[in-house]
């Protein structure tokens, strides 16, 4: 008896749901406690004044902005408009001269090596068309031109986070977890002759929040999956899934019994474009 070939992904469906659920809440809110790593990955990438820099599926802008703090040419895109907004926002109050443009990461609106520098902080990674992404981020950066990116990794707490949701909501049968972006293995496969080296470094984000309850309130309330993912579940479910976030939050707290400090590792990578 043979067995039968899964169908293929529905990538075009999925996509349609995850805009959904990055266009629900305020991801803003969250994004702007990520702003350190943004100025980290700046840092590693080498950002110059007068570079053009292109951020990829940005959010509400922390690698644009960074890079913009050092005198680059910024464009800094997202394809939820209201993230993008929050980035205009930021950007505004800084005096910061970015131009903010909506854009898929799988289908950038720019020309072949138009940018010497391509950022993206936890955000291409959740593309669900992997191979097409990465072919995006190479096709627009130019030869010896750089691509910096900051992943979770499956072994991260957000890895973890990612795995327990996925206990109640299975993923799309087909589609790759985005935490293999935090993988050398998976990065090599995704950019392979494309790069003619590659430099991974191992750091963490820690998630300081007032209590276990205090952080799972905040994703609850404005991070889109996690929002989507508890409204997708009935009383009971919900409850479930709330306790198991609990449960990994002081699992991974490492802020004692007054506060929560969460370590999450990520991979910094920059890469040279061949």
């Amino acid at each position: 008896m043979t067995t039968p070939t899964p169908a293929p992904a529905d990538l075009a469906a999925v996509k349609l749901r995850q805009h959904a659920a990055w266009s629900s809440g305020d991801f803003a809110v969250i994004g702007t406690t990520l702003d350190i790593t943004g100025e980290l990955l700046c840092e590693a990438a080498n950002v110059r004044p007068g570079q053009r820099v292109l951020d990829v599926a940005a959010g509400n802008g922390n690698a644009s902005l960074a890079a913009a703090h050092r005198w680059a040419e910024v464009t800094s895109t997202d394809y939820v408009p209201m993230l993008l907004e929050r980035g205009r926002t930021r950007a505004e109050a800084e005096r910061l001269p970015i131009v903010f443009q909506e854009a898929d990461a799988e289908q950038l609106p720019f020309a072949d090596a138009s940018f010497d520098v391509v950022l993206s902080t936890f955000g291409v990674m959740f593309t669900p068309n992997q191979e097409q992404a990465a072919a995006e981020l190479l096709r627009v950066c130019r030869p010896g031109g750089t691509i910096g990116l900051a992943n979770w990794t499956p072994e991260s707490f957000i890895g973890q986070v990612f795995r327990t949701i996925g206990k109640y909501i299975p993923p799309a049968p087909g589609v790759k977890s985005p935490a293999l972006w935090g993988t050398g293995q998976r990065l090599r496969e995704l950019f392979g002759a494309g790069i003619s080296d590659m430099t991974i470094n191992r750091r963490f984000f820690t998630f300081r929040y007032h209590s276990s309850q205090h952080w799972l309130e905040v994703f609850r309330t404005y991070y889109g999956p996690t929002l989507k993912a508890f409204a997708a579940l009935d009383e009971t479910g919900q409850a479930s899934l709330a306790h198991d976030v609990i449960e990994l939050l002081e699992r991974f707290n490492q802020g004692g019994s007054a506060t929560l400090a969460v370590p999450s590792e990520y991979l910094e990578v920059v890469a040279v474009r061949r």
